[in-house]
């Protein structure tokens, strides 16, 4: 299935790598650090790859949509190599997992592996990081041997596999995701980090996973928004992927319970009261019992070990977005252009958006482009910029308070005249952005029980509503 195993650190060194089988010319090869070194290039350079002989672009490179040239540097997840292999990779906190594959296999099959393979490492970890990865390599391959036989999966459950498992691992103190830093209101809290089975600390005393543990459940309502804006800053195309995932440190594994909101309505087809929440398509988690689903939408179900997801759920159609973008663009002169982009947040006041930044692409020929912002009061830090090696101009905000506004105004010159091919090349703007305790669908959790009844049982639940930005984007 797969021909071997790799996981790259940002910087492109193997952290982890597993061979399984050789189909390289004459059975031999170059060293495998050599392959995934060529691999992080490719993805790392992709555009200057990409480009003809010439250095410029092709014709029907530049006749692309707004929406692919924002996606400008973006290796897709998928792409064949000079080696002959396809190579296939997800991106986790910043890390790289990857693998190569000889024979025409299912895109979506080791996509999915990769992320199960993923997951069961920051299940058995606590965290997914470079140092916890290297702390615990001897852990890691052993799992690995476990997992894949000579390229195939076998065992992909977490709690199956601990069972297999001997080795413990070194607690590794989180410190969030490798790439962005996390909004300590939408970051997980610590307890979420603890590895599933007993662990060894830093100074190298055994700690076990069940002693002095607190009965807590964490549950995360995560939403991510697809928006596309027109000029005029009306909704073009919008959709949210959602998802309910939960990590559970329950003793004994007791069955639970969990309701959502009794006016949901599953189909485009069926007609709801007004105020009754909408989604197009749900589908839950194997372990889920539906029995109770239609009549009172309760779930039940017995949490399997480490983190997992409960159900997915998608949305299409009209809601009421968090933010809206309103730009307008005016020629001074032949080599002079005015960009202001007001950003409105049209979420309750009581909410607020964190980490929000603005990308604004430039063309080729800009010489300078100087910023001014107009802020609000509570937004907090705000600065604008032109980043001239990347060709764009980058507007960050460290809070966003709903009911508010941000107007930033930008004076761009060139170095030539000005002309509609030009003028394409400004924009899209791609607005980034997470709101903790929101989201978008309404979609909520009445409760979260045990089934049965027990003496003495007080389990602590923990749950959150995150809203992230998946691709907001708005044409100029």
């Amino acid at each position: 299935m797969i021909s071997n195993f790799f996981v790259l650190s940002p910087r492109g060194d193997t952290i982890i790598a597993k061979q399984y089988r050789n189909y390289r010319e004459g059975g031999t090869g170059a060293h495998e650090r050599s392959h995934t070194e060529a691999f992080f290039r490719k993805i790392k350079f992709w555009d200057e790859m990409n480009l003809t002989p010439g250095g410029e672009e092709t014709s029907s490179d530049q006749q692309k949509s707004g929406e692919k040239q924002q996606k400008t540097g973006d290796a897709p997840p998928v792409f064949m190599m000079p080696d002959g292999l396809s190579y296939l990779h997800v991106k986790r906190n910043g890390l790289i997992f990857g693998c190569a594959a000889a024979s025409n296999v299912s895109a979506v099959t080791i996509i999915d592996l990769l992320s199960t393979v993923a997951r069961v490492f920051k299940d058995y970890c606590g965290t997914l990081s470079e140092e916890a990865i290297r702390k615990n390599f001897i852990l890691l391959y052993e799992l690995l041997d476990e997992m894949l036989d000579y390229g195939y999966p076998q065992i992909t459950r977490t709690s199956t596999l601990k069972s297999c498992v001997y080795n413990e691992p070194i607690v590794v103190e989180n410190i969030g995701s490798t790439s962005n830093m996390i909004n300590p209101k939408t970051a997980s809290a610590n307890s979420v980090h603890k590895p599933v089975i007993s662990s060894v600390n830093a100074n190298g005393r055994k700690t076990d996973s069940n002693a002095n543990q607190k009965n807590e459940i964490f549950v995360d309502i995560l939403e991510r928004l697809n928006v596309l804006f027109s000029a005029n800053g009306y909704v073009l195309n919008s959709t949210i992927d959602g998802c309910i995932q939960m990590k559970s440190y329950l003793a004994g594994n007791p069955e639970l319970r969990l309701a959502l909101n009794e006016d949901l309505i599953i189909g485009k087809k069926e007609s709801g009261t007004y105020g009754s929440v909408n989604v197009d398509d749900i589908n839950f988690n194997d372990c889920v019992n539906l029995n109770e689903f239609e009549s009172a939408r309760t779930l039940t179900f017995v949490p399997p070990e480490g983190e997992f997801v409960v159900l997915n759920y998608r949305l299409t159609g009209d809601f009421n977005t968090p933010f809206r973008i309103f730009p307008s663009i005016e020629e001074v002169d032949s080599k002079t252009l005015e960009i202001t982009i007001l950003i409105r947040a049209e979420m309750p006041q009581n909410h607020f958006g964190a980490n929000v930044s603005v990308e604004l692409p430039l063309p080729k020929c800009t010489n300078v482009a100087h910023c001014n912002v107009i802020s609000s009061p509570g937004t907090g830090y705000t600065n604008a910029e032109f980043v001239r090696s990347e060709g764009k101009i980058l507007w960050t905000m460290k809070k966003l308070p709903g009911g508010t506004e941000q107007t930033m105004k930008a004076k761009v010159s060139l170095s030539q005249a000005c002309t509609t091919q030009i003028r394409r090349e400004v924009g899209p703007i791609n607005l980034n952005f997470e709101i903790p305790m929101y989201n978008v669908s309404k979609l909520q959790v009445r409760y979260l029980r045990i089934a049965e009844s027990m003496a003495g049982y007080t389990p602590y639940r923990w749950v959150r509503y995150v809203t992230q930005s998946n691709s907001y984007v708005c044409r100029l």
